[in-house]
């Protein structure tokens, strides 16, 4: 599979090896239900050693709470056992092929959206606002926020959104829109010209200032 894996059955040794080695892991496989310390904590450890490393939560456990939660965290995936290993492999791969194999964005790439201090490459799923590192996001991040870039200044319902842009308005879906729109609204946050704000009871407005 061309992975070189370490492995550890303890949480709290996983831990202290990641913090002496931040940057030495492409991406992490976090069982959820490992001794000693649960994999949402361990996640959160891990961020706070290193923001940008990419990581994907693995359960017996297929509760949409559990889901939620883990999305919340920052995972870039969730798979719930049993799996098929070939799966697994290819969600891997696809992770890794946006986060640290990802072409670095050159300066004369024009395929962009520009707004201000905002500028999203919507094929490299990144995102650059102001001095900031560039940011990576996950795809369905990346396709809402193309979204609401189609839509400026324009209050979106909930339902919408869901349906043009995944075909459903199922309870998870729109739990985990709320999910997405907060890690969005997090991004955007740093911006003086984008910002996201809730419309109570009908769904989102995307607002872009005149420059």
């Amino acid at each position: 599979m061309d992975f070189e894996v370490t492995w550890y059955q303890q949480s709290t040794k996983a831990l202290l090896h990641f913090q002496s080695n931040p940057q030495q892991y492409n991406i992490l496989l976090i069982d959820v239900s490992i001794p000693d310390m649960d994999g949402f904590t361990l996640a959160q450890e891990v961020i706070k050693v290193n923001e940008h490393v990419p990581f994907l939560f693995l359960t017996a456990r297929n509760e949409r709470a559990d889901r939620l939660h883990g999305l919340k965290i920052g995972a870039d995936d969730y798979i719930t056992k049993p799996f098929d290993i070939d799966e697994l492999v290819l969600r891997i791969r696809n992770i890794l092929k946006r986060h640290q194999h990802a072409a670095p964005l050159e300066p004369g790439n024009r395929n962009f959206i520009e707004r201000g201090d905002v500028k999203f490459y919507p094929e490299a799923f990144k995102l650059l606002i102001g001095p900031h590192k560039e940011i990576i996001l996950t795809p369905r991040e990346a396709e809402l926020l193309g979204f609401l870039f189609q839509h400026e200044n324009r209050i979106l319902k909930r339902e919408d959104i869901l349906k043009q842009l995944w075909g459903d308005n199922d309870y998870f879906l729109g739990r985990s829109l709320d999910v997405f729109v907060s890690r969005l609204r997090k991004h955007t946050g740093k911006s003086a010209m984008v910002s996201i704000d809730n419309v109570y009871g009908v769904g989102f407005i995307f607002n872009v200032s005149a420059r």
